[in-house]
């Protein structure tokens, strides 16, 4: 299958294909779109010699012909970019930015934690960037392959005021049209902070656990306690920085918590057992600097933040 653009005739660059890259656009290169993946080695190899393959247990799909480059001045100026990479990666990712960004691109985040929108900001300029967020579980599994676990991939997003501006209802649009259910967001920072407080203690103490399940963690009266606790000190810093956080958010965030597979696990706790770099100062980090800015105690995060960063300071010395 060959792109031939949307509709509209959107393109849209989406840079890393981990999971969430490659579900979201391989969902929108399904339907047609002009689709254009960034991304180098190994990946890069096995996108253009098989496409992109989502599987999710039961069926899969697969674009057996995409545009993919390691050189964003081959991918060029498109109107949206999906800004796919995990934290840790943002730094390098903003550098590559500038030739897919014209005068009207948009550039949406989709990294979990709270702080990648201002530095995405801060290399291109917060009038290019739409802050979103991603709900997209799918894992890796060979070079341009991916398993989706649970439902279809979902995105949303909005202007930094939450408005909803002409190209945000042009992107819904787009991914509407891919079968890629769109959240609406009324308050995009309070969503934000609504999904950090649920994965940053989960992910945290899965790690710090070595590698407890979800379901472990729950079912644990100590952990459990910990885990709310976690989510208790991350709203408290919420609401004190001036995030509309509503009332339930923490008893939202159990629910949540506790409808999940009880075999799930979480990339930081994944990517942290393994060795690789995590995603540690984008969760646990960002919540006790955020604590700390807004003058709150978050003694159950910090307590975890200094085990695993001293766990990671030991194994890279080794």
């Amino acid at each position: 299958m060959t792109t031939t653009g949307t509709a509209d005739g959107a393109s849209i660059a989406v840079v890393g294909v981990g999971g969430v890259g490659r579900c979201l656009g391989g969902r929108l290169a399904v339907a047609g779109c002009d689709v254009r993946f960034l991304t180098r080695g190994e990946n890069l190899a096995a996108l253009k010699r098989d496409g992109v393959r989502i599987t999710d247990g039961t069926s899969d799909w697969t674009v057996p012909q995409v545009r993919a480059s390691d050189d964003p001045r081959d991918i060029g100026e498109v109107d949206f970019v999906l800004l796919c990479v995990k934290t840790q990666q943002l730094p390098e990712a903003i550098d590559t930015l500038s030739p897919m960004v014209g005068e009207g691109t948009a550039v949406i985040t989709v990294q979990n934690g709270v702080e990648a929108p201002e530095q995405v900001a801060a290399g291109i300029g917060r009038e290019r960037v739409l802050p979103g967020m991603a709900r997209v579980v799918a894992l890796p599994t060979d070079p341009g392959e991916a398993r989706r676990v649970g439902p279809p991939g979902a995105l949303g997003f909005a202007e930094w005021d939450g408005s909803v501006s002409e190209r945000v209802l042009r992107l819904r649009e787009v991914l509407s049209a891919a079968t890629v259910t769109v959240m609406e967001p009324s308050d995009i920072w309070a969503d934000l902070w609504a999904k950090f407080l649920l994965v940053a203690p989960v992910g945290s103490l899965g790690a710090a656990t070595g590698g407890a399940t979800i379901g472990e963690l729950r079912s644990r009266a100590g952990t459990r306690r910990m885990l709310i606790a976690g989510m208790r000190e991350i709203y408290e810093t919420g609401v004190e920085l001036g995030i509309a956080l509503p009332g339930d958010a923490v008893d939202t965030a159990i629910g949540i918590m506790d409808r999940q597979s009880p075999d799930a696990t979480s990339s930081l706790q994944r990517d942290i057992l393994a060795g690789r770099p995590s995603e540690l100062e984008a969760w646990t980090g960002a919540a006790v600097r955020l604590a700390e800015r807004a003058g709150k105690a978050a003694p159950v995060l910090e307590t975890v933040y200094e085990l695993l960063a001293t766990r990671e300071a030991l194994a890279a010395s080794a």
